[in-house]
């Protein structure tokens, strides 16, 4: 069981940037879809970017494109989300999310929760001015 620990949010002015952190516990590497999700207070979960460990199949939702990069460092088993130009709509909890998976199955996960198995407990990212 993969275990998934986030860190890197905090609050931050609009305009502003911040770089989320998740470390698993094991080797992700290889064959594994990685993605990061948020939730604002009374909203649903949606995706914000997803990547393939094996190589490509890299997602980001329309809401962060241009904004927010990810990418792994498969030496230490981190993935990160890379956040510029936050917007105070970006203030969600953040999650890390992982499930072992072919890069087809990744190019077709994207976004949907439903497709990962693996959490994280999640993180606070507040944008304020």
């Amino acid at each position: 069981q993969v275990q998934l620990v986030e860190s890197g949010g905090g609050s931050v002015q609009p305009g502003g940037s911040l770089r989320l952190s998740c470390a698993a516990s094991e080797s992700t590497s290889d064959s594994y879809c990685m993605g990061w999700f948020r939730q604002a207070l009374g909203k649903e979960r949606e995706g914000v970017a997803s990547i393939y460990t094996g190589g490509s199949s890299l997602w980001y939702g329309d809401s962060v494109k241009g904004r927010f990069t990810i990418s792994q460092d498969n030496a230490n088993n981190t993935l990160y989300l890379q956040m510029n130009s936050l917007k105070p709509e970006d203030t969600a909890m953040y999650y890390c999310a992982a499930i072992r998976s072919s890069r087809s199955f990744c190019g077709a996960a994207r976004g949907n929760q439903y497709s990962y198995k693996h959490w994280g407990q999640g993180i606070q990212v507040t944008v304020s001015s």
